[in-house]
């Protein structure tokens, strides 16, 4: 987790569980930025080549175009970029390449995945952001935020935040005599969880020797039934006692490895 002196994003799930989520810094947010603007590059690059296989005078065509058509071109220039921001976070869960690279993720405020609207909103402000050159409007909004939003995600209302690795040993290791004794239920197929579900376990198992007994059983049960995928049986056994649900949710979260 974050230090005391790093800025973060506390929130709270469905399941009552308090998270708490470090903030990226500003040169996390430069390195990601760097990546995908250079991967942009080449595919500008390998356009005006393709380009000019098909157009010899390349140059001239440019300075031939009306003034309407050299805004349409200028307008389409920056709809390529918008277009590559806004659908790679989309698609890949807050994530460009570069920001996948660097491991941070752009969230709501509340911790929750962002949607088109919010990631086309922070992308169309990259452009005021950018202003004068540089991204200064940018920095200077990030500088004098407590979580580094620039101006486009004060106005989206998202926050970029740090992919942690999970230290499954920690609790795993501390199970593995009462494994051995009881065996683990999983879903036929059961795969790797999404980043945010395996965080969610490993707060509530973290959490869970404090808390009381009913709550504990409680949580437990509404985490098992969010990830789904049991028999009636199975997951009858795996809800039989507060131990075998919770080695059934260590047993998930470890099959993120």
């Amino acid at each position: 987790m974050a230090s005391a002196s790093s800025p973060s994003l506390d929130v709270a799930t469905p399941e009552r569980v308090a998270l708490t989520l470090p903030v990226a810094g500003i040169g996390y947010r430069c390195l990601a930025w760097l990546v995908d603007a250079t991967l942009l590059f080449f595919f500008w690059v390998t356009a005006y080549f393709i380009f000019s296989l098909l157009v010899s005078d390349v140059l001239g065509v440019f300075q031939g175009l009306s003034g309407f058509a050299q805004t349409v071109l200028a307008v389409g220039f920056f709809a390529t970029q918008w277009l590559y921001w806004t659908l790679a976070e989309v698609f890949f869960h807050g994530q460009t390449p570069g920001k996948r690279l660097l491991r941070i993720r752009v969230v709501r405020v509340d911790g929750s995945p962002i949607g088109v609207y919010e990631s086309a909103v922070r992308n169309l402000l990259r452009a005021v952001d950018f202003l004068p050159a540089f991204y200064a409007v940018g920095t200077l909004s990030m500088l004098f935020t407590r979580q580094h939003r620039r101006l486009g995600d004060l106005l989206a209302g998202t926050v970029l935040v740090r992919e942690e690795r999970f230290d499954l040993g920690k609790y795993t290791a501390a199970a593995q005599a009462s494994a051995q004794a009881l065996p683990t239920v999983l879903p036929a197929g059961a795969g790797p969880l999404a980043s945010e579900e395996v965080e969610l376990i490993l707060a509530f198992l973290e959490r869970a020797k404090w808390l009381e007994p009913d709550a504990r059983r409680q949580l437990g049960t509404r985490m098992v039934e969010r990830l789904g995928g049991l028999a009636e049986e199975e997951r009858a056994a795996v809800l039989a006692s507060t131990q075998a649900t919770e080695e059934f949710l260590r047993a998930r979260a470890q099959a993120v490895r």
